[in-house]
């Protein structure tokens, strides 16, 4: 039972890390709701600008804002 666990807390920390490699290198990722593409379709078919991204088509990464948050606090406690 131990070396399941082991194995399986070894593979979450191996994904989180490289999840926030990747969220140190590139930052932005594909809006949700508009899947990148800038805007959407409305309920009655027409079309206009994603209201999540401001018709970006990008977002933070959650990741990302976790880092930011981190450094922030950081400096915060270094003065």
């Amino acid at each position: 039972m131990t070396p399941i666990l082991l194995l399986a807390s070894l593979a979450a920390l191996v994904y989180a890390a490289s999840y926030l490699a990747v969220c140190a290198v590139s930052p932005w990722g594909r809006c949700h709701r508009c899947r990148g593409r800038r805007s959407h379709r409305t309920a009655i078919g027409t079309r206009r600008d994603c209201p999540r991204c401001d018709g970006t088509g990008i977002r933070v990464r959650t990741g990302r804002r976790l880092l930011d948050h981190i450094r922030t606090e950081h400096r915060d406690g270094q003065q």
